[in-house]
């Protein structure tokens, strides 16, 4: 068992930047792939960005060049460093685990572990 808290996520200015982190627990992550998935209000939950067991990074389209995902496995934690918000970046973000391997990390229908959410929330 994995158990996952995300924190630091809040209200922000467009422009700002925000550095989510989640913190597991129970397991070492080291042989984890950890997702990134967000959900706006009233829509599906959606891809933003993996990081692999091996280190391959993966970013969703409409957050390329302005998240960067990235994992401490000494730390067993996950991070998403978002910049130049956006107030269309507002929705609960959720860290996410699995040790499945040959899976499209982008579905959260392959995920066996999940955080709680984290609110970011980005005014115009």
């Amino acid at each position: 068992q994995v158990q996952l808290v995300e924190s630091g996520g809040g209200l922000v200015q467009a422009g700002d930047s925000l550095r989510l982190s989640c913190a597991a627990s129970g397991q070492n992550i080291h042989a984890y792939s950890m997702t990134w998935f967000r959900q706006a209000l009233g829509k599906e939950r959606d891809f933003v960005a993996s990081v692999t067991w091996a280190g391959t990074i993966y970013h969703a389209d409409s957050v390329k060049e302005r998240f960067t995902v990235s994992r401490d496995n000494d730390k067993n934690t996950l991070y998403l460093q978002m910049n130049g918000l956006r107030p269309e970046d507002t929705a609960v973000y959720y860290c996410a685990a699995t040790d499945l391997r040959g899976i499209s990390l982008g579905s959260a229908t392959n995920q066996q572990y999940w955080g709680q959410g984290t609110q970011v929330t980005v005014s115009s």
